[in-house]
C-alpha cells in the first residue's frame, strides 16, 4: 500500500449480543441488559480482531484510525496493531449516537475506507452519518445481517480491504436494510431500504442482500416437508431452524412455527419453541439429535445470520453429519452459482463444515452443493 493508505475502524461492541440468546437483535440498552443477564458474551471485539488479523502483512503501510477502548482501540491492539485513537467515548455505556460521531470524525479525516463491525442496524448508522461517497465495508457481527455491505465473514472484510486499498478493487452500491426488531421478535419480518452504500466488492467475499422466497417456492416447501417428517425418527431430537421452508415442516407436522426462532420437536411433538443457544443444550443432553436448517435467500447463509441459536456448541455437540440442509429449487437458483456459506464463529468448525453436502430440494429430489466458510 504506497503512499500511507488510511483506513477507519469503529466496532459496536454491543453487535450479536441478542443472538445466542434468541433475543434477534441487539438494538436498545433494554434488550441490551437483558441479553446480558440471559448469560450473552460480545462477540463484535473478537470478529473485529479476525478482521484485522489480515492487515498484519500491510499494517507498517497503512494508517489506522479507530475510536477509543471497546469501539475499536482494543481490537486493534489485540491485533497486533498501533491505531491513532480519536474522539472520546464512555466505557460500557456507548450509543449508536457513538457510532455516528465516530464515522463522521473519520469521513473528516479522509479515511480510503471505513470498516465497521456490527449489524444492519449499525450499517444503518453508518449511512445516516456519512451517506453515500464514502467507501465502506461490514464485518458482519450482528445478528440481523440483511444488508449487502458485509464480508461474508470477518477474515473475508479483512481481505477485501487490503485488497481495496491496494487498489485492486471497485465499489459498488450496497443496499443498507433494517427490520422492525421489536415486530421481529413477534415473527414479523418487515424490512426496510435505507439507502446505499459505498462498498468494495470482491465476488464470494462480500454478500449479497436477503431476498424473499420467489414464486413456485411453496409448492416445493411442502414435497420437501412431506419427504422429511416421512423419515423422522420417532426418538430422535429435532432442532429446526427459522424460515419459511422449514415453517412448511412444521406445518406438515400438525405443529406451529416461530417463523424467525429455533424450535425443537420429539416424536412429532414441539418440545420447545424458540429455544436459546443454552435451552438447545439443555435439552439435547443425552439425547440424540439433527439440526434442519435452511439457506438464508440471496445469501446461501446455512449458520451465521439469524440462526445464530444454533451456535457452535450446539452444532459439535449433535456433529456435523447430522445437519440436515433443505432448500427449494428456487432459492439455490437464486444464489447464481454462488456457494452456500458457513459462518458460525468457530473458524475451525466452519473448515469442518466446508465441502460438498446433500441438499434436500424436494420429495424425491435432491441436489449436491458446495458449502464454504
Amino acid at each position: 500500500m504506497s503512499g500511507g493508505r488510511t483506513l477507519g475502524l469503529i466496532v459496536n461492541p454491543v453487535a450479536g449480543l441478542g443472538g445466542r440468546v434468541g433475543l434477534k437483535g441487539s438494538d436498545g440498552t433494554d434488550i441490551q441488559r437483558q441479553a446480558l443477564a440471559l448469560g450473552a458474551l460480545p462477540e463484535a471485539q473478537r470478529r473485529a480482531r479476525e478482521a484485522l488479523e489480515a492487515l498484519q502483512p500491510s499494517r507498517d503501510e497503512l494508517v489506522l484510525f479507530t475510536y477509543p477502548g471497546e469501539m475499536g482501540e482494543d481490537a486493534a491492539r489485540e491485533a497486533g496493531c498501533e491505531p491513532r485513537v480519536i474522539g472520546a467515548i464512555t466505557r460500557g455505556a456507548t450509543t449508536s449516537r457513538d457510532t455516528r460521531q465516530a464515522a463522521l470524525a473519520m469521513q473528516r479525516l479522509g479515511v480510503d475506507l471505513l470498516l465497521f463491525a456490527g449489524g444492519d442496524g449499525t450499517a444503518r448508522d453508518i449511512y445516516t452519518a456519512v451517506g453515500e461517497e464514502q467507501p465502506v465495508l461490514g464485518i458482519p457481527a450482528g445478528v440481523k445481517i440483511h444488508s449487502a455491505v458485509f464480508g461474508t465473514s470477518p477474515a473475508s472484510a479483512g481481505e477485501v480491504a487490503v485488497r481495496y486499498l491496494r487498489g485492486g478493487l471497485s465499489l459498488r452500491e450496497g443496499e443498507v436494510l433494517d427490520i422492525d426488531e421489536e415486530a421481529y421478535r413477534q415473527g414479523i419480518l418487515s424490512a426496510r431500504l435505507y439507502g446505499v452504500l459505498c462498498v468494495p466488492y470482491w465476488r464470494g467475499l462480500v454478500q449479497g442482500a436477503k431476498a424473499q422466497s420467489g414464486p413456485g417456492d411453496e409448492a416445493a416447501q411442502r414435497g420437501l416437508a412431506r419427504r422429511i417428517v416421512a423419515n423422522m425418527d420417532p426418538d430422535c431430537l429435532y432442532i429446526i431452524g427459522p424460515g419459511t421452508t422449514t415453517r412448511a415442516l412444521a406445518s406438515e407436522l400438525g405443529l406451529g412455527k416461530t417463523l424467525l426462532g429455533v424450535d425443537v420437536v420429539l416424536g412429532g411433538k414441539l418440545v420447545a419453541a424458540d429455544a436459546n443457544e443454552s435451552q438447545l443444550l439443555a435439552l439435547i443432553e443425552g439425547w440424540e439429535a439433527r439440526i434442519i436448517v435452511t439457506p438464508i435467500g440471496g445469501q446461501g447463509f446455512v449458520f451465521g445470520r439469524g440462526n445464530q441459536q444454533i451456535g457452535p456448541r450446539v452444532i459439535a455437540r449433535v456433529g456435523p453429519d447430522r445437519i440436515i440442509v433443505v432448500s427449494t429449487p428456487g432459492k439455490l437458483h437464486r444464489l447464481g452459482g454462488a456457494p452456500l456459506r458457513v459462518d458460525s464463529g468457530d473458524r475451525a468448525l466452519d473448515n469442518r463444515l466446508s465441502g460438498y453436502i446433500r441438499v434436500i430440494t424436494g420429495y424425491g429430489d435432491d441436489a449436491v452443493y458446495r458449502l464454504t466458510s
